[in-house]
């Protein structure tokens, strides 16, 4: 693995693992973890402040398409923003679920090298494309090291699921991505990661400020308008399927938004005083221009004393192999 910007990592890896222990004592630290050494920031609340993070999902790097440099691009204007710190809500790479062991450890390099040009913290959820063999076109087993989301921890330093606090905000990093006995996906929260939220919550104060992430959405209204899906899918990929467990667990909370990728769109729905939000890709129609006139991007998210505005920036990205059905 490339080590890129090695303190900056482990400092994230130090806040992942003392939010997550912290949250759930039950569940066991990573191995690299130095979070035994810390105590959890949320052991006495402060007010909510005033900063901008970023937002950026679905970068689907690879070295085809001009895409790595797409994403340097768009992590120019990210670090130009000067956000506190930036989330990425998922599918970093593409593809390492059918990919070969060596494609899925250039791809995870790749990133890791483009990523760094940040240059403020990074926070990651896993995407569907950020899981290593799933699919049996990849040849790898189910034994192999780094099958499944094992490769996403190691590489990026950091369980897949787990919560932080910053300058008087919860932020819940949530894993999507539930992969199938038949070796493929659906979106959904298993149940050991609903029994890990609810305690987390539990932790909190009913006016305590939270911010979710997910790369699958929760809720959506893309069916309504965007491509359907071809013939019956045998999972669902579109949105998370359990999501009504998930939903009624913030009912009693003050969550602000769920942040959502996986789409490659913009749109907001409005439910139970709660704002689930999908977001534009880094990536667009996958690297092939606009995504359903939605053009490559990230969002910039405002937090002004526990309220929440966002704006969604562009980055100048042409692609060299644009859709031909795409009219502008």
């Amino acid at each position: 693995m490339t080590r890129v910007n090695h303190n900056r990592r482990k400092f994230l890896q130090s806040l992942a693992a003392a939010g997550a222990a912290a949250a759930f004592p039950g569940i066991p630290l990573l191995k690299n973890s130095v979070a035994n050494t810390l105590t959890a920031e949320s052991a006495k609340p402060e007010p909510p402040a005033s900063f901008d993070f970023v937002f950026f999902t679905d970068t689907h790097i690879q070295p085809e398409l001009d895409a790595a440099h797409g994403c340097q691009m768009a992590f120019a204007k990210i670090a130009a923003a000067k956000p506190e710190f930036a989330i990425c809500g998922g599918d970093l790479v593409f593809d390492a679920l059918g990919a070969s062991r060596s494609r899925a450890d250039m791809l995870f390099d790749l990133y890791h090298r483009t990523e760094d040009a940040i240059k403020v913290p990074l926070h990651h959820a896993i995407g569907n494309h950020d899981l290593y063999g799933i699919l049996t076109q990849s040849g790898a087993k189910s034994t192999d090291p780094g099958y499944g989301k094992k490769m996403f921890e190691d590489r990026i330093g950091a369980r897949t699921y787990y919560s932080f606090d910053h300058r008087g905000y919860h932020f819940i990093i949530l894993d999507s991505i539930f992969p199938t006995p038949d070796r493929l996906w659906e979106g959904r929260i298993d149940d050991a990661q609903l029994q890990w939220l609810a305690h987390d919550l539990a932790a909190l104060t009913p006016t305590a400020p939270i911010i979710v992430i997910t790369h699958v959405p929760l809720i959506t209204g893309y069916l309504a308008y965007g491509p359907k899906p071809d013939g019956t899918p045998r999972h669902d990929t579109v949105s998370v399927a359990n999501s009504s467990a998930v939903i009624v667990l913030f009912q009693t909370h003050n969550v602000l938004a769920v942040l959502q990728g996986h789409l490659h769109i913009n749109e907001l729905v409005n439910y139970k005083n709660c704002q689930y939000a999908c977001c534009g890709a880094v990536c667009g129609n996958w690297w092939h221009g606009p995504r359903l006139d939605f053009p490559e991007g990230f969002t910039i998210v405002s937090l002004r004393e526990g309220k929440i505005s966002w704006r969604y920036e562009t980055y100048g990205f042409k692609s060299v192999a644009p859709d031909p059905h795409y009219k502008s």
